[in-house]
């Protein structure tokens, strides 16, 4: 049956780790009569942490969907994870939501993930409301964290439910919209007279409310003006359109492990929160189009997160912006080109799944068993393909290599690593042909950490991660000629090549081979031979066997023998050549160095420099950006950043990144040669 899109909510949970949105989200279910009691995280028996590493951990690892209906509405709950190290999840719920309830503790104030969060949610155009939780804890302290939130975000914030408090002590919570105090007792509540201590800033507040609401239209701005008490429509009127453009964010004060309040920010969803609405897609010639959510419009809908499970098999997850996906839809992929037959259709409930005939305009829910779709993909129509905007996938910074605990694995660990990347793309695993290393990148220690435990419980492979190889390079410092001469002689044809070559350094990164041979001593059918013979050893170089780069060798002289001479004899004449004129030319190691973009808060700035500096790195510039942020810009020898991820996560507490990118190759400093020299020779 088709669900009116108008009764449409779709909301995501966000914030910083361990503020308790895993535990308002089971408080929210609760209180629609989804469930009959209020999960705990220390117990394991939530809706939305049901997977085995979430139970281990106890935290939020993957974004979880858990639909409800509640007073004709239907609600999309995506609880999302808060640590960093997870951000996807995050990406994941923003991306199909179109309210954030942004997530702050009124014992410890506002967070680093609060601020990020805020910061994601508004690029993406999502309404937002602040959620001032674990109220219920006596160290909570409402106005403290709201004064920081108005502080940081502006006047646009603005209170809907409060705490009344006396003697320092919460006495009930006052609803704006209702204009009414309510006082609970475990699951009952009942209305009673708000008698603040402080009296003033409780008006001041009240205040706050009614003109923002006023604010946002103009027959409630003449009511204000003219004295005339705004009902409770005019309310959630003003409070929706204020939403709608960013005016009015919202504030509300509750407990979510009592469920204290909960009800409210409930009816405020049903009731305030707004439908789906339209987007922008792009078409097949690149010019932009509006789809708005028609159930007999063109198919658009978009995957944001794909789970795929070695006992559920692989799950899409999709959000329909237009159209709608039914048993009959043929899924055609616009990013592919493909299409394929439709899988079982389904809403979730955490890990359970339901059964449903389809997933209307502005709905969403998932589909079993279609291989050719990732997260980001956009299923349509073949007559009418358009691609919708994907998820912004945060970009992997922390890189280290993964082994195989028994030998002969590796390839068991590619297979179980592409299953792994599909459902969390900003994990990426890649094979190091240089440095003969498995490498898989992440966000963080713990992402990685439980990409490994993973690989265990579910593909039963063992792996364990350790610091990657750097790719040096080795080159020569000055111009020495050398003579290779091959001679073996036993029963028969013997073997004799004899070559004068000249090596010198030279800007490239191949071999430049040349030759001034006169009179014939080496003859021209056998310069490839010493070509190739020389290529070959540019491979592994004489201090600690890395590939070579910038050497340019001219064959001027040698001899050969009418019977004796062969292809194979001069190539290994080269090779004698090679290895004594390279160890006489001042061979030294070469390092790479990366150029790193970083963008930093200005009070960590100094801080992140000094980071830089002691990783032998070298500042080039800082540019300001907005918001009291610096980028800048450094070279850095790639051997130093491996631990860069988790210092720069450190020193800006969360708010900075980076990227690296490849610049070129380095003489390495004496005393990190020999180190590596000495641990090649180990090996």
């Amino acid at each position: 049956m088709s669900i009116n899109v108008e009764n449409i909510r779709n909301i995501t949970i966000v914030g910083h780790a361990s503020k308790g949105k895993t535990t308002l989200c089971e408080a929210l279910l609760n209180k629609a009569g989804a469930t009959d009691r209020i999960g705990k995280i220390a117990d394991g028996n939530t809706v939305c942490d049901y997977d085995a590493e979430e139970k281990k951990r106890k935290v939020s690892i993957n974004s979880a969907l858990a639909t409800v209906d509640y007073k004709g509405k239907t609600i999309n709950f995506i609880d999302t994870p808060g640590l960093f190290d997870f951000a996807m999840g995050s990406a994941e719920g923003i991306r199909a939501a179109d309210t954030a309830l942004i997530v702050v503790s009124a014992r410890s104030g506002l967070a680093v993930g609060a601020e990020k969060a805020f910061k994601n949610t508004t690029s993406k155009g999502l309404s937002r409301i602040f959620v001032i939780t674990k109220m219920d804890d006596e160290r909570a302290d409402f106005y403290k964290s709201f004064n920081e939130i108005v502080a940081k975000f502006g006047t646009q914030v603005c209170p809907v439910v409060v705490p009344v408090l006396s003697e320092g002590q919460v006495r009930s919570y006052y609803n704006m919209i209702e204009d009414k105090a309510y006082v609970y007792d475990g699951n009952s509540k009942k209305e009673v007279t708000p008698q603040p201590a402080d009296v003033p800033r409780f008006e001041a507040i009240k205040s706050v409310f009614a003109e923002a609401v006023a604010s946002t239209d103009e027959e409630l701005m003449e009511k204000f003006f003219e004295g005339e008490e705004l009902t409770r429509e005019d309310k959630i009127k003003g409070v929706k359109l204020g939403m709608a453009d960013g005016s009015i964010i919202p504030v509300f004060a509750l407990s979510g492990a009592t469920g204290v309040a909960c009800d409210m920010l409930l009816d405020f969803i049903a009731d305030a929160c707004h439908a789906p609405s339209s987007e922008y897609a792009i078409d097949n010639n690149g010019e932009p189009v509006e789809l708005t959510p028609d159930p007999n419009g063109p198919l658009a809908a978009v995957c944001f997160k794909t789970v795929s499970d070695p006992f559920i098999g692989k799950l899409n997850f999709f959000k329909v912006v237009s159209g709608k996906i039914t048993p009959s839809t043929v899924a055609y992929n616009s990013n592919t080109g493909k299409e394929e037959r439709m899988g079982k259709i389904i809403k979730m409930f955490g890990a359970k799944q339901i059964d449903v005939s389809e997933i209307s305009e502005g709905d969403i829910g998932a589909v079993t068993k279609l291989g050719g779709f990732s997260t980001g993909d956009t299923m349509c129509s073949a007559n009418n393909p358009v691609k919708l905007d994907g998820v912004t996938v945060p970009t992997a910074t922390y890189k280290m290599a993964i082994n195989a605990a028994k030998k002969g694995e590796e390839e068991k660990i590619a297979a179980g690593m592409a299953k792994l990347c599909e459902e969390d793309p900003s994990l990426k695993f890649t094979n190091n042909l240089e440095t003969h290393q498995q490498i898989i990148a992440g966000l963080g220690e713990q992402q990685l950490d439980v990409a490994v435990s993973r690989l265990k419980d579910k593909m039963g492979v063992d792996a364990n991660l350790s610091t990657p190889k750097v790719a040096y390079r080795e080159t020569i410092t000055r111009k020495v000629s050398a003579q290779g001469r091959h001679k073996k002689q036993s029963g028969g044809h013997g073997q004799f090549g004899d070559v004068f070559i000249e090596f010198e350094p030279y800007d490239t990164d191949k071999l430049i081979f040349a030759e001034r041979v006169v009179g014939g001593s080496v003859p021209k059918n056998f310069f490839p031979a010493v070509e190739k013979g020389l290529n070959e050893c540019m491979e592994k170089g004489v201090l600690a066997g890395y590939p070579m780069v910038g050497v340019k060798a001219t064959l001027y002289d040698g001899s050969y023998h009418p019977v004796d001479s062969s292809e194979m004899s001069f190539k290994m004449a080269a090779a004698l050549a090679f290895k004594e004129g390279i160890t006489n030319a001042s061979p030294v190691l070469l390092e790479p160095i990366v150029t790193l973009k970083a963008v930093v808060n200005d009070d960590a700035m100094g801080d992140i420099i000094g980071d830089i500096n002691r990783r032998r790195g070298r500042v080039l510039g800082m540019t300001p950006t907005a918001d009291g942020y610096q980028e800048i810009i450094a070279e850095v020898p790639d051997g130093e950043m491996t631990t860069f991820s988790t210092s720069m996560r450190q020193i800006t507490q969360g708010r900075g990144s980076f990227e690296t990118e490849f610049a070129r190759y380095d003489r390495c400093p004496e005393h990190i040669s020999q180190k590596v020299i000495s641990e090649a020779s180990a090996e």
